[in-house]
Protein backbone atom coordinates (compact mmCIF):
# COMPACT_ATOMS: atom_id res chain seq x y z
CA UNK A 1 0.00 0.00 0.00
CA UNK A 2 1.47 3.38 -0.74
CA UNK A 3 2.74 5.70 2.02
CA UNK A 4 1.88 9.12 -0.22
CA UNK A 5 -0.96 10.60 -1.79
CA UNK A 6 0.05 13.82 -3.32
CA UNK A 7 -1.34 16.59 -5.42
CA UNK A 8 0.87 17.72 -8.38
CA UNK A 9 0.51 21.05 -7.23
CA UNK A 10 1.51 20.06 -3.24
CA UNK A 11 3.92 22.98 -1.52
CA UNK A 12 7.63 21.72 -3.09
CA UNK A 13 9.22 20.49 0.23
CA UNK A 14 5.88 18.51 1.43
CA UNK A 15 6.10 14.66 0.47
CA UNK A 16 9.49 14.88 -0.82
CA UNK A 17 11.03 11.23 -1.32
CA UNK A 18 12.62 10.10 1.94
CA UNK A 19 9.69 6.89 3.10
CA UNK A 20 8.14 6.53 6.48
CA UNK A 21 10.73 5.25 8.59
CA UNK A 22 12.66 5.50 11.98
CA UNK A 23 12.98 9.46 11.33
CA UNK A 24 9.58 9.65 11.53
CA UNK A 25 9.03 7.53 14.46
CA UNK A 26 11.75 9.16 17.01
CA UNK A 27 9.96 12.81 15.72
CA UNK A 28 6.70 11.54 16.58
CA UNK A 29 8.05 10.17 20.17
CA UNK A 30 9.96 13.57 20.62
CA UNK A 31 6.49 15.77 20.22
CA UNK A 32 4.66 13.85 23.11
CA UNK A 33 8.07 13.20 25.12
CA UNK A 34 7.79 17.27 24.96
CA UNK A 35 4.17 17.41 25.77
CA UNK A 36 4.35 15.62 28.54
CA UNK A 37 7.70 16.79 29.80
CA UNK A 38 5.78 19.50 31.20
CA UNK A 39 2.40 18.28 31.53
CA UNK A 40 3.19 15.83 33.46
CA UNK A 41 5.36 18.13 35.91
CA UNK A 42 2.04 20.33 36.26
CA UNK A 43 -0.14 17.52 36.79
CA UNK A 44 1.89 15.92 39.30
CA UNK A 45 3.21 19.06 41.69
CA UNK A 46 1.14 22.17 40.44
CA UNK A 47 -1.78 21.50 42.87
CA UNK A 48 0.77 21.38 46.06
CA UNK A 49 2.28 24.34 44.96
CA UNK A 50 -0.24 26.22 44.72
CA UNK A 51 -1.63 24.79 48.10
CA UNK A 52 1.31 24.96 50.35
CA UNK A 53 3.55 27.72 48.31
CA UNK A 54 0.99 30.20 47.44
CA UNK A 55 -1.75 29.18 50.27
CA UNK A 56 -4.56 28.80 48.09
CA UNK A 57 -7.54 26.63 49.15
CA UNK A 58 -7.34 23.39 47.93
CA UNK A 59 -11.47 23.60 46.82
CA UNK A 60 -10.26 26.78 44.85
CA UNK A 61 -7.68 25.05 42.86
CA UNK A 62 -10.04 22.33 42.44
CA UNK A 63 -12.84 25.02 40.87
CA UNK A 64 -9.24 26.54 38.69
CA UNK A 65 -8.40 23.38 37.64
CA UNK A 66 -12.50 22.60 36.29
CA UNK A 67 -12.75 26.23 34.43
CA UNK A 68 -9.27 25.91 32.75
CA UNK A 69 -10.57 21.98 31.40
CA UNK A 70 -13.67 23.87 30.33
CA UNK A 71 -12.03 26.90 28.52
CA UNK A 72 -9.22 24.16 27.15
CA UNK A 73 -12.04 22.11 25.47
CA UNK A 74 -12.86 25.94 23.57
CA UNK A 75 -9.70 26.40 22.88
CA UNK A 76 -9.24 22.92 21.19
CA UNK A 77 -12.11 23.19 18.80
CA UNK A 78 -11.19 26.87 17.71
CA UNK A 79 -7.58 25.89 16.92
CA UNK A 80 -8.63 23.18 15.29
CA UNK A 81 -10.43 24.83 12.95
CA UNK A 82 -8.35 27.70 12.41
CA UNK A 83 -5.46 24.89 11.41
CA UNK A 84 -7.73 23.50 9.12
CA UNK A 85 -8.77 26.61 7.21
CA UNK A 86 -4.84 27.26 6.57
CA UNK A 87 -3.37 26.32 3.34
CA UNK A 88 0.17 23.87 3.85
CA UNK A 89 3.27 25.75 3.98
CA UNK A 90 6.49 24.72 1.98
CA UNK A 91 7.27 22.46 5.48
CA UNK A 92 3.80 20.93 6.02
CA UNK A 93 0.21 22.36 7.45
CA UNK A 94 1.17 21.02 10.93
CA UNK A 95 4.84 21.05 11.35
CA UNK A 96 5.29 24.87 11.25
CA UNK A 97 2.90 25.28 14.01
CA UNK A 98 4.52 23.23 16.53
CA UNK A 99 8.03 24.98 15.92
CA UNK A 100 6.12 28.98 16.21
CA UNK A 101 3.82 27.96 19.17
CA UNK A 102 6.48 25.75 21.37
CA UNK A 103 8.81 28.56 23.35
CA UNK A 104 5.78 30.53 24.28
CA UNK A 105 4.21 27.43 25.72
CA UNK A 106 7.02 26.55 27.76
CA UNK A 107 7.57 30.14 28.38
CA UNK A 108 4.34 30.05 29.91
CA UNK A 109 4.41 27.21 31.79
CA UNK A 110 8.06 28.46 33.67
CA UNK A 111 5.72 31.28 34.83
CA UNK A 112 3.03 29.10 36.92
CA UNK A 113 6.08 28.49 39.14
CA UNK A 114 7.32 31.50 39.60
CA UNK A 115 7.02 32.87 43.33
CA UNK A 116 7.40 36.53 44.29
CA UNK A 117 7.99 37.04 47.83
CA UNK A 118 6.04 39.65 49.68
CA UNK A 119 2.78 39.48 47.23
CA UNK A 120 -0.64 39.25 48.89
CA UNK A 121 -2.66 36.35 48.65
CA UNK A 122 -5.14 38.23 46.09
CA UNK A 123 -1.89 38.48 43.74
CA UNK A 124 -0.97 34.71 43.50
CA UNK A 125 -5.07 33.82 42.97
CA UNK A 126 -5.14 36.35 39.98
CA UNK A 127 -1.21 34.61 39.13
CA UNK A 128 -2.41 31.13 38.76
CA UNK A 129 -5.77 31.97 37.29
CA UNK A 130 -3.90 33.85 34.68
CA UNK A 131 -1.13 31.80 33.87
CA UNK A 132 -2.22 28.54 34.06
CA UNK A 133 -5.44 29.39 31.71
CA UNK A 134 -2.65 31.13 29.13
CA UNK A 135 -0.63 27.66 29.76
CA UNK A 136 -3.43 25.56 28.44
CA UNK A 137 -4.77 27.67 25.99
CA UNK A 138 -0.85 27.32 24.83
CA UNK A 139 -0.65 24.05 25.12
CA UNK A 140 -3.83 23.60 22.79
CA UNK A 141 -1.83 25.45 20.08
CA UNK A 142 0.78 22.72 19.79
CA UNK A 143 -1.01 19.49 20.79
CA UNK A 144 -3.78 19.97 18.59
CA UNK A 145 -1.41 20.26 15.59
CA UNK A 146 0.75 17.13 16.88
CA UNK A 147 -1.65 14.97 17.52
CA UNK A 148 -3.44 15.76 13.56
CA UNK A 149 -0.22 15.26 11.93
CA UNK A 150 -0.03 11.43 12.84
CA UNK A 151 -2.93 11.49 9.85
CA UNK A 152 -0.42 13.00 7.40
CA UNK A 153 2.54 11.49 8.30
CA UNK A 154 2.07 7.97 6.48
CA UNK A 155 -1.63 6.62 5.32
CA UNK A 156 -0.35 3.01 6.01
CA UNK A 157 -2.75 1.76 8.84
CA UNK A 158 -0.36 -0.44 10.52
CA UNK A 159 2.35 2.34 10.29
CA UNK A 160 -0.04 4.53 12.04
CA UNK A 161 0.18 1.83 15.00
CA UNK A 162 3.82 2.46 14.63
CA UNK A 163 3.19 6.12 15.13
CA UNK A 164 0.63 5.44 18.57
CA UNK A 165 3.11 3.02 19.63
CA UNK A 166 5.79 5.66 19.57
CA UNK A 167 3.42 8.25 20.78
CA UNK A 168 3.03 6.41 24.19
CA UNK A 169 6.25 5.33 24.54
CA UNK A 170 7.38 9.24 24.59
CA UNK A 171 4.86 9.82 26.88
CA UNK A 172 5.89 7.08 29.28
CA UNK A 173 9.65 8.02 29.26
CA UNK A 174 8.42 11.41 30.52
CA UNK A 175 6.47 9.67 33.14
CA UNK A 176 9.23 7.79 34.29
CA UNK A 177 12.13 11.04 34.11
CA UNK A 178 9.54 12.79 36.32
CA UNK A 179 8.39 10.42 38.53
CA UNK A 180 11.80 9.38 39.45
CA UNK A 181 13.44 12.65 39.26
CA UNK A 182 10.81 15.45 40.01
CA UNK A 183 10.39 14.68 43.98
CA UNK A 184 14.14 14.53 44.82
CA UNK A 185 14.54 17.93 42.84
CA UNK A 186 11.25 19.82 44.43
CA UNK A 187 10.82 18.66 47.42
CA UNK A 188 13.10 19.26 51.05
CA UNK A 189 12.46 17.66 54.21
CA UNK A 190 9.34 16.42 52.62
CA UNK A 191 8.39 20.08 51.97
CA UNK A 192 7.87 21.36 48.55
CA UNK A 193 10.48 24.12 47.94
CA UNK A 194 9.05 27.22 45.55
CA UNK A 195 13.03 27.43 44.44
CA UNK A 196 13.60 23.95 43.53
CA UNK A 197 10.26 24.12 41.84
CA UNK A 198 11.08 26.85 40.00
CA UNK A 199 14.43 25.27 38.93
CA UNK A 200 12.60 22.37 37.25
CA UNK A 201 10.01 24.12 35.74
CA UNK A 202 13.04 25.47 33.91
CA UNK A 203 14.84 22.54 33.36
CA UNK A 204 11.98 20.01 32.40
CA UNK A 205 10.84 23.30 30.27
CA UNK A 206 14.28 23.26 28.23
CA UNK A 207 14.21 19.59 27.58
CA UNK A 208 10.08 19.72 26.09
CA UNK A 209 11.59 22.57 24.24
CA UNK A 210 14.71 20.56 22.33
CA UNK A 211 11.51 18.08 22.37
CA UNK A 212 9.41 20.00 20.07
CA UNK A 213 12.57 20.93 18.15
CA UNK A 214 13.35 17.33 17.13
CA UNK A 215 9.70 16.43 16.34
CA UNK A 216 10.15 19.24 13.82
CA UNK A 217 13.46 18.06 12.32
CA UNK A 218 12.77 14.47 12.40
CA UNK A 219 9.08 14.35 11.45
CA UNK A 220 7.71 15.11 7.82
CA UNK A 221 3.90 15.13 6.53
CA UNK A 222 3.26 13.35 3.40
CA UNK A 223 -0.40 13.15 2.29
CA UNK A 224 -1.61 16.37 1.37
CA UNK A 225 -5.14 17.25 1.39
CA UNK A 226 -7.19 18.02 -2.00
CA UNK A 227 -7.83 21.31 -2.95
CA UNK A 228 -11.34 20.93 -2.27
CA UNK A 229 -10.41 20.21 1.57
CA UNK A 230 -8.56 23.62 1.67
CA UNK A 231 -11.41 25.64 0.88
CA UNK A 232 -13.08 27.28 3.79
CA UNK A 233 -15.91 24.96 4.17
CA UNK A 234 -19.45 25.76 5.97
CA UNK A 235 -19.32 24.45 9.78
CA UNK A 236 -23.11 22.81 9.59
CA UNK A 237 -21.19 20.13 6.98
CA UNK A 238 -18.34 19.56 9.11
CA UNK A 239 -21.16 18.93 12.27
CA UNK A 240 -23.39 16.54 10.00
CA UNK A 241 -20.29 14.63 8.78
CA UNK A 242 -19.28 14.52 13.10
CA UNK A 243 -22.69 13.26 13.72
CA UNK A 244 -22.53 11.10 10.69
CA UNK A 245 -19.20 9.10 11.61
CA UNK A 246 -19.71 6.28 13.97
CA UNK A 247 -16.25 5.37 14.12
CA UNK A 248 -15.60 8.41 15.88
CA UNK A 249 -18.62 8.65 18.28
CA UNK A 250 -17.59 5.02 18.88
CA UNK A 251 -13.88 6.07 19.99
CA UNK A 252 -15.24 9.19 21.83
CA UNK A 253 -17.88 6.99 23.86
CA UNK A 254 -14.70 4.17 24.36
CA UNK A 255 -12.26 6.63 25.39
CA UNK A 256 -14.58 9.05 27.62
CA UNK A 257 -15.67 5.64 29.61
CA UNK A 258 -11.42 4.68 30.09
CA UNK A 259 -11.15 8.68 31.40
CA UNK A 260 -13.36 8.30 33.73
CA UNK A 261 -11.52 4.79 34.94
CA UNK A 262 -8.45 6.00 35.17
CA UNK A 263 -9.65 9.28 37.06
CA UNK A 264 -11.26 7.33 39.90
CA UNK A 265 -8.39 4.45 39.82
CA UNK A 266 -6.11 7.07 40.50
CA UNK A 267 -7.78 8.07 43.65
CA UNK A 268 -9.00 5.21 44.69
CA UNK A 269 -5.88 3.59 44.51
CA UNK A 270 -4.32 5.54 47.32
CA UNK A 271 -7.23 4.71 49.94
CA UNK A 272 -7.17 0.62 48.57
CA UNK A 273 -3.33 0.41 49.89
CA UNK A 274 -4.00 2.57 52.64
CA UNK A 275 -6.84 1.20 54.31
CA UNK A 276 -7.53 -2.04 52.44
CA UNK A 277 -4.12 -3.33 52.42
CA UNK A 278 -2.36 -1.34 54.99
CA UNK A 279 0.71 -0.85 52.45
CA UNK A 280 1.31 2.20 50.84
CA UNK A 281 4.95 1.27 49.97
CA UNK A 282 3.58 -0.82 47.85
CA UNK A 283 2.34 1.50 45.82
CA UNK A 284 5.53 2.72 43.94
CA UNK A 285 5.61 -1.06 43.05
CA UNK A 286 2.26 -1.49 41.14
CA UNK A 287 3.15 1.62 39.43
CA UNK A 288 5.76 0.03 38.50
CA UNK A 289 4.78 -3.26 37.26
CA UNK A 290 2.21 -1.54 35.85
CA UNK A 291 4.08 0.75 33.20
CA UNK A 292 6.51 -2.51 32.79
CA UNK A 293 3.33 -4.12 31.68
CA UNK A 294 2.56 -1.55 29.20
CA UNK A 295 6.77 -1.77 28.05
CA UNK A 296 5.65 -5.52 27.27
CA UNK A 297 2.75 -4.76 25.25
CA UNK A 298 5.16 -2.52 23.33
CA UNK A 299 7.00 -4.59 20.65
CA UNK A 300 3.88 -6.99 20.10
CA UNK A 301 1.18 -3.99 18.90
CA UNK A 302 2.90 -3.20 15.70
CA UNK A 303 3.22 -7.31 14.14
CA UNK A 304 -0.42 -8.07 16.39
CA UNK A 305 -2.09 -5.09 14.36
CA UNK A 306 -0.98 -6.24 11.00
CA UNK A 307 -1.91 -9.79 11.56
CA UNK A 308 -5.38 -8.95 13.26
CA UNK A 309 -6.08 -5.40 12.95
CA UNK A 310 -6.26 -2.45 15.79
CA UNK A 311 -9.90 -2.99 16.50
CA UNK A 312 -9.43 -6.67 17.11
CA UNK A 313 -6.54 -6.49 19.14
CA UNK A 314 -7.74 -3.67 21.42
CA UNK A 315 -10.61 -5.45 22.15
CA UNK A 316 -8.96 -8.40 23.25
CA UNK A 317 -6.65 -6.32 25.12
CA UNK A 318 -9.44 -4.88 26.77
CA UNK A 319 -11.47 -8.17 27.62
CA UNK A 320 -8.15 -9.37 29.33
CA UNK A 321 -8.28 -6.06 31.36
CA UNK A 322 -11.78 -6.98 32.40
CA UNK A 323 -11.33 -10.86 33.45
CA UNK A 324 -8.14 -9.94 35.26
CA UNK A 325 -10.02 -7.41 37.29
CA UNK A 326 -13.15 -9.60 37.70
CA UNK A 327 -10.75 -12.27 39.43
CA UNK A 328 -9.15 -9.78 41.83
CA UNK A 329 -12.57 -9.02 42.80
CA UNK A 330 -13.52 -12.58 43.22
CA UNK A 331 -10.72 -13.65 45.11
CA UNK A 332 -10.97 -15.11 48.73
CA UNK A 333 -9.08 -11.91 50.86
CA UNK A 334 -6.32 -11.20 47.88
CA UNK A 335 -3.13 -10.18 49.06
CA UNK A 336 -1.14 -7.14 47.78
CA UNK A 337 1.59 -9.77 45.79
CA UNK A 338 -2.12 -11.10 44.14
CA UNK A 339 -3.46 -7.79 43.23
CA UNK A 340 -0.17 -6.20 41.78
CA UNK A 341 0.18 -9.70 39.76
CA UNK A 342 -3.07 -9.48 38.40
CA UNK A 343 -3.58 -6.01 38.22
CA UNK A 344 -0.31 -5.82 35.74
CA UNK A 345 -2.17 -8.40 33.61
CA UNK A 346 -4.56 -6.36 33.28
CA UNK A 347 -2.03 -3.38 31.97
CA UNK A 348 -0.85 -5.59 29.48
CA UNK A 349 -4.13 -5.93 27.69
CA UNK A 350 -4.95 -2.17 28.64
CA UNK A 351 -1.53 -1.24 27.32
CA UNK A 352 -2.91 -2.62 23.78
CA UNK A 353 -5.75 0.11 23.26
CA UNK A 354 -3.81 2.28 25.11
CA UNK A 355 -1.08 2.16 21.98
CA UNK A 356 -3.46 2.07 19.36
CA UNK A 357 -5.83 4.76 20.79
CA UNK A 358 -4.29 7.55 18.57
CA UNK A 359 -3.96 5.42 15.46
CA UNK A 360 -7.67 5.12 16.20
CA UNK A 361 -8.19 8.90 16.14
CA UNK A 362 -6.50 9.14 12.20
CA UNK A 363 -8.48 6.44 11.13
CA UNK A 364 -11.36 8.53 12.45
CA UNK A 365 -10.03 11.03 10.83
CA UNK A 366 -9.89 9.29 7.26
CA UNK A 367 -13.31 8.08 7.64
CA UNK A 368 -14.21 11.98 7.93
CA UNK A 369 -12.84 12.40 4.58
CA UNK A 370 -14.39 9.33 3.28
CA UNK A 371 -18.05 10.73 4.38
CA UNK A 372 -17.80 14.30 3.22
CA UNK A 373 -14.72 15.04 0.90
CA UNK A 374 -13.73 17.01 3.14
CA UNK A 375 -9.65 16.77 4.75
CA UNK A 376 -10.03 18.26 8.61
CA UNK A 377 -7.71 16.62 10.59
CA UNK A 378 -7.32 19.26 12.91
CA UNK A 379 -11.38 19.60 13.68
CA UNK A 380 -11.51 15.89 14.40
CA UNK A 381 -8.50 15.79 16.54
CA UNK A 382 -9.54 19.03 18.09
CA UNK A 383 -13.31 17.18 18.49
CA UNK A 384 -11.44 14.41 20.75
CA UNK A 385 -9.17 16.27 22.40
CA UNK A 386 -12.22 18.50 23.20
CA UNK A 387 -14.37 15.52 24.62
CA UNK A 388 -11.51 14.67 27.02
CA UNK A 389 -10.89 17.69 28.49
CA UNK A 390 -14.95 17.97 29.29
CA UNK A 391 -14.29 14.50 30.11
CA UNK A 392 -12.01 15.18 32.56
CA UNK A 393 -13.63 18.48 33.92
CA UNK A 394 -16.69 16.16 34.95
CA UNK A 395 -15.15 13.44 35.89
CA UNK A 396 -12.16 15.35 37.74
CA UNK A 397 -14.36 14.87 41.01
CA UNK A 398 -15.83 11.25 40.30
CA UNK A 399 -12.93 9.71 42.73
CA UNK A 400 -13.87 11.84 46.02
CA UNK A 401 -17.62 11.41 45.52
CA UNK A 402 -17.20 7.79 45.15
CA UNK A 403 -15.00 7.31 48.38
CA UNK A 404 -17.76 9.31 50.41
CA UNK A 405 -20.23 7.28 49.07
CA UNK A 406 -18.46 3.88 50.72
CA UNK A 407 -18.75 6.00 53.85
CA UNK A 408 -14.84 6.70 54.33
CA UNK A 409 -14.42 8.73 57.57
CA UNK A 410 -10.85 10.69 57.75
CA UNK A 411 -11.86 11.25 61.75
CA UNK A 412 -11.21 7.62 62.59
CA UNK A 413 -8.40 5.49 62.79
CA UNK A 414 -9.74 2.05 60.63
CA UNK A 415 -12.57 1.90 58.60
CA UNK A 416 -15.38 0.11 58.70
CA UNK A 417 -15.75 -3.25 56.85
CA UNK A 418 -18.39 -2.40 54.87
CA UNK A 419 -16.61 0.84 53.46
CA UNK A 420 -13.44 -1.41 53.22
CA UNK A 421 -15.47 -3.84 51.01
CA UNK A 422 -16.84 -0.33 49.52
CA UNK A 423 -13.17 1.13 48.30
CA UNK A 424 -12.08 -3.04 47.04
CA UNK A 425 -15.06 -2.72 44.91
CA UNK A 426 -14.17 0.75 43.49
CA UNK A 427 -10.83 -0.70 42.86
CA UNK A 428 -11.40 -3.82 41.24
CA UNK A 429 -15.48 -4.47 40.27
CA UNK A 430 -15.55 -1.09 38.81
CA UNK A 431 -12.59 -1.28 36.30
CA UNK A 432 -13.72 -5.22 35.58
CA UNK A 433 -17.17 -3.40 33.76
CA UNK A 434 -16.11 -0.75 32.51
CA UNK A 435 -13.16 -2.67 30.71
CA UNK A 436 -16.19 -4.75 29.88
CA UNK A 437 -18.13 -1.99 28.22
CA UNK A 438 -14.92 -0.30 26.65
CA UNK A 439 -14.66 -3.83 25.06
CA UNK A 440 -18.55 -4.20 24.02
CA UNK A 441 -18.27 -0.86 22.50
CA UNK A 442 -15.27 -1.84 20.17
CA UNK A 443 -16.53 -5.37 18.67
CA UNK A 444 -20.38 -4.17 18.15
CA UNK A 445 -20.35 -0.45 17.36
CA UNK A 446 -17.14 0.63 16.28
CA UNK A 447 -17.15 -0.52 12.58
CA UNK A 448 -13.08 -0.18 11.27
CA UNK A 449 -12.16 -3.82 10.92
CA UNK A 450 -8.70 -4.84 10.07
CA UNK A 451 -10.40 -5.30 6.22
CA UNK A 452 -12.33 -2.10 6.50
CA UNK A 453 -9.45 0.05 7.29
CA UNK A 454 -7.35 -1.13 5.06
CA UNK A 455 -9.99 -1.13 1.86
CA UNK A 456 -10.73 2.80 3.24
CA UNK A 457 -7.41 3.77 2.61
CA UNK A 458 -7.11 2.36 -0.45
CA UNK A 459 -10.12 4.38 -1.47
CA UNK A 460 -9.29 7.73 -0.53
CA UNK A 461 -5.69 7.08 -2.16
CA UNK A 462 -7.67 6.28 -5.12
CA UNK A 463 -9.82 9.35 -4.95
CA UNK A 464 -7.00 11.63 -3.99
CA UNK A 465 -4.69 10.68 -6.83
CA UNK A 466 -8.07 11.20 -9.60
CA UNK A 467 -8.02 14.79 -8.33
Amino acid sequence: MPNTALRSDAPPSVGQDRPFGWRDKFGYLFGDLGNDFFFILTSSFLMVFYTDVFHISAATVGLLFVIARLWDAFADMAWGRFIDTRKAAIHGKFRPWILRMSLPLVVSGVLMFISIPGMSNGFYLAWAFVTYIAWGTLYSTVNIPYGSMASVITNDPVERTTLSTWRTMGAMLAGLVIGVLGPMIVFVDNKISADRMFMAAIVFGVLALCCYLACYKLSQERVVAPEITKEKVNLGSTIRGLVKNKPLISILAASLIMLVCTMLSGTVNTYLFKDYFGNTGALSMVGLVQIAATFLAIPLAKPLVARFGKKEIASMGMLIAALSYFIIFLLPDPSVTQYIMMSGIGMFGMGFMSIVSWAFVTDVIDYHEFLTELREDATVYALYSTARKVGQAIAGGIGGFAIAAVGYNAAVEKQTQETLHGIFSLGTLVPAIIYLVVFLILVFFYPLNKRRTNQLASDLSARRNKR
